[in-house]
């Protein structure tokens, strides 16, 4: 046993730290969030030990800004749903065009690893290694504009777009919508502002 003036090494600390932090519903982590775990560290050394942090076993750079704590993360297959949420925090997001389109039926090819959402942020793809790729597409609606056609989906941690509000959604993109069933086509009014 060390005495209790002996420092923590770093490594130990931010893993002890995480160890009692994490958990199925927080997995993720910001490097502010991981900063906080050891603010002693100057700039420099805080980058090393992310770096070595990075090339071990427990934790994991999903993308720019994000990293994963592997024993806490849970094995449901929504790691990029949960990380576009974290990524967008700020912003107003919601799940749609091929990813709703697909879950729905509407479209018979499933996008693996792929996951597409509308946002009020920029337009990106970001790409998260192993576990695939977000897409955010940029739309100018609001929230209120759009109340009756999102519901939230908790175990996304997202809003999502009812099918119909995703084909609009496709179509004011000008996505090609060439796998979507025919009959999914009928009925949505692609006059609306995205």
């Amino acid at each position: 046993m060390l005495p209790s003036s002996t420092p923590i090494q770093p490594m130990r600390q931010l893993l002890h730290s995480l160890y009692a932090l994490a958990g199925p519903e927080r997995y993720l982590f910001t490097p502010d969030d991981l900063r906080a775990l050891v603010p002693e560290l100057s700039d420099g050394a805080y980058k090393t030990l992310l770096s070595r942090a990075d090339s071990g076993a427990l934790l994991r750079r999903v993308c720019r800004g994000l990293y994963l704590f592997e024993p806490a993360a849970p094995r449901n297959g929504l790691l990029l749903m949960h990380a576009a949420a974290r990524l967008r925090a700020g912003y107003f997001n919601y799940l749609s065009l091929e990813t709703v389109l697909s879950d729905s039926g509407a479209i018979s090819q499933v996008p693996i690893s792929w996951i597409t959402l509308m946002s009020s942020g920029r337009s990106s793809q970001i790409d998260c290694g192993r576990w695939g790729t977000i897409e955010f597409v940029h739309t100018r609606q609001q929230p209120a504009e759009l109340a009756e056609h999102l519901q939230y989906d908790a175990r996304c941690r997202l809003w999502r777009a009812t099918p119909q509000q995703a084909l609009r959604d496709m179509r004011a993109t000008r996505r090609n919508r060439d796998l979507v069933a025919p009959a999914q086509m009928d009925g949505s009014n692609a006059d609306e502002p995205v």
